[in-house]
């Protein structure tokens, strides 16, 4: 048979195929610190199967990250949060496509998905920029927010285009304009410093795209 059509049947065959999408799988057992990396003496714990940072009682005296051990592009990222607060500034977030800083140490520098008073599911520029890319109305925000209680939260990066889902509503949708800021990194989850606050994390998934 002539190898045109060899290769004629091959390409047929192959187009006949479904191939299985990429599954969804947990970055946090509920049990361990396994994957992931931060200070687990002091400031993180885990507290009925979620990472749980911060305290109600002592000031968090600067932000503090724990990370995954592995670095993800694109992908669909959803967990549930949970905050509580007595005072000071109450605030946290999800790191992604993110580095570990070297000077502080405990930095990370990179996108965050936002979480706290005038900051919810908006995009933050941690460490780099410095600022909110794009955010909410406070409207929506106060529509589907659950305050002190479970809220799911969903990052959804794709080659530069970033969306992020509070309860189900879409909050941001935004494009990188800079091509040199990178689209690949360590994902981390956030207790901010400066307040008596509790932040928990819990029901990890990723769906690498």
């Amino acid at each position: 048979m002539p190898e045109s059509v060899v290769f004629a049947v091959f390409s047929v065959v192959m187009s006949c195929i479904t191939f299985p999408a990429q599954s969804q799988v947990a970055l946090f057992d509920g049990k361990t610190f396994n994957g992931w990396e931060g200070d687990t003496v002091k400031t993180w714990k885990i507290v009925d199967q979620a990472l749980t940072g911060g305290s109600l009682t002592e000031t968090v005296p600067h932000n503090e990250f724990i990370c995954t051990r592995k670095s993800y592009a694109n992908y669909i990222l959803k967990l549930k949060f949970k905050f509580s607060g007595t005072e000071g500034f109450i605030n946290g977030g999800v790191q992604f496509h993110s580095v570990r800083a070297k000077d502080p140490a405990y930095e990370m520098i990179g996108y965050q998905a936002d979480l706290g008073n005038g900051y919810w599911a908006s995009l933050y520029d941690e460490s780099r920029r410095n600022k909110t890319l794009i955010g909410p109305d406070s409207a929506t925000v106060r529509k589907v927010l659950k305050a002190n209680e479970w809220n799911d939260y969903e990052i959804r990066s794709e080659n530069g285009r970033i969306r992020i889902f509070l309860n189900g509503t879409q909050t941001v949708d935004y494009t990188e304009p800079d091509k040199s800021v990178p689209q690949k990194g360590l994902i981390a989850l956030q207790v901010h410093g400066g307040g008596k606050a509790l932040i928990a994390y819990k029901d990890i998934y990723i769906k690498e795209l």
